[in-house]
């Protein structure tokens, strides 16, 4: 028999083998289940591709024509969902190359001139991510929008502010809500110096070495709206840094938005009682018909994890690679579609779970009552009658121990009472005792006072685009 016989038939690199590949290998390290979504981005990268293998001459002008017709055509049937996926082909790279030597013949067989998989699928998941980042930030963006307009709603609204979930200074409900737009802007900052180092041309590194084809990069990179090439071929090949990279700032997201789940959890509680979730947003038990659970804040919280362990697995898979090109690399796109998929639900749903929440104010500012939340205002106003921080901090101390044994709250006491403390307190605390006052006096650069607020809500719908 001879060698040619033997050759595995339909594998396009199979020109070596002398036996065809098991079914089981087949289905193992088939990627193509997952990767079929990179379909458009593949078409983009080869068409630019063609286009510069013409300019090479490299190949025909006719044969560049004809390439892309063809891609053309196949990007439209897997649009239609008409075209058929061919596990045996092991991924989206192959099967696309398959149907077009197919549809347009030798010609088709040239488009793979001085490039690799290797390179090809860096490129493809560089144009995909770097087209979620945008997508991403515009969700961001969203979520923002939604945080300001309950800020704007509850302007002057007060709630109990906690640490370590305790009662601790009375703070506006806006303020509270505006801490979740900075936390997102800090995730589009994020993104966005993610998206820079995604945004690097890598075709071109060919399997690991480069080629010794006269192709030319920048051509490619300023085609495909690249702001640069890679410089070196061996780390470009191995290189998912920019995948890991995007999964940390999608767990930064999904973080921020689990911690905002926990307080609606929290918060729509009897013991709590802050806020009512709409009735579309929240479902009811099989056995209780009284119950209204909050559903979507809780798959919120549990999808946190998830996200977590895409970014745990990714980690876990580059850490021992040596250069290049390693088949473990298979394994990013999976964990990193996941946690896109999550985040971008997750994202969509907070904006508009937030639309349908409204704040029990009265309650809100019922909690702010008692708990002796305004004793740093004392012990502040102390401090502005010259005593030292430290000793106003021991003579509040005194107070709330006194309150406690007779179980009241610090403006129950006579201003007798106060100054049996010290001297230094007059009739004007009980202003600075009440949370108004409280609120209104923490005026300092990012405070909660209502000018600052106000100030800082202002500054947060001109840079979203929301209109007054």
């Amino acid at each position: 028999m001879s060698v040619e016989t033997k050759q595995v038939s339909g594998k396009m690199w199979g020109g070596r083998f002398a036996e065809t590949t098991a079914a089981s290998v087949e289905a193992f390290s088939a990627s193509i289940q997952y990767d079929a979504r990179l379909y458009r981005h593949d078409v983009m990268g080869s068409k630019a591709h063609a286009r510069m293998l013409a300019r090479q001459g490299l190949i025909t002008t006719e044969e560049s024509e004809a390439i892309i017709q063809g891609l053309s055509e196949i990007e439209a049937e897997i649009d239609r969902g008409e075209f058929v996926f061919k596990p045996e082909l092991e991924d989206i790279h192959m099967n696309i190359e398959k149907a077009l030597t197919d549809r347009i013949g030798a010609a088709g067989a040239k488009l793979h001139t001085a490039r690799s998989r290797n390179d090809q699928v860096n490129l493809d998941f560089r144009l995909y991510l770097r087209d979620e980042a945008d997508t991403l930030d515009v969700l961001l963006g969203e979520t923002q929008k939604a945080f300001a307009r309950r800020a704007r709603k509850y302007l002057g609204a007060v709630m109990p502010g906690y640490t370590h979930l305790q009662r601790a200074q009375p703070v506006l409900v806006s303020h509270h809500l505006l801490a979740y737009v900075e936390m997102f802007q800090r995730d589009r900052d994020r993104l966005a110096g993610c998206r820079q180092r995604i945004n690097i041309m890598p075709l071109g590194a060919a399997a690991m070495a480069g080629t010794g084809l006269p192709i030319d990069r920048q051509s490619v990179a300023e085609e495909l709206g690249f702001a640069s090439i890679t410089a070196n071929s061996m780390d470009t090949t191995g290189d998912r840094d920019f995948a890991l990279e995007l999964l940390f700032c999608l767990n930064l997201i999904q973080l921020h938005l689990s911690r905002l789940a926990e307080e609606l959890v929290l918060w729509s509680t009897k013991e709590f009682d802050f806020i009512r979730i709409g009735d579309r947003y929240c479902t009811g038990s099989s056995i209780m018909p009284q119950k209204k659970n909050p559903d979507i804040p809780e798959l919120i919280r549990g999808k946190t994890g998830r996200v977590t362990g895409a970014l745990i697995a990714l980690l876990m898979t580059v850490k021992g690679l040596p250069l290049t090109y390693n088949r473990d690399l298979q394994e990013d796109k999976e964990q990193v579609f996941d946690a896109l998929d999550t985040v971008k639900a997750s994202l969509s749903i907070t904006a508009e779970l937030l639309d349908n929440t409204e704040f029990n104010v009265e309650r809100l500012r019922a909690a702010t009552i008692g708990g002796f939340m305004t004793a740093t205002d004392l012990a502040d106003y102390l401090v502005r009658r010259n005593m030292p921080f430290r000793q106003a901090h021991g003579v509040v101390g005194r107070i709330v121990a006194h309150c406690q044994q007779r179980d009241c709250e610090l403006t129950n006491l006579t201003l007798a009472e106060l100054r049996e403390f010290s001297e230094l307190i007059g009739a004007d605390i009980f202003e600075v005792l009440s949370v108004d006052g409280s609120v209104n006096s923490r005026v300092s650069a990012g405070g909660t006072s209502r000018i600052r607020v106000e100030e800082a809500l202002n500054t947060v719908e001109h840079s979203l685009g929301i209109s007054t």
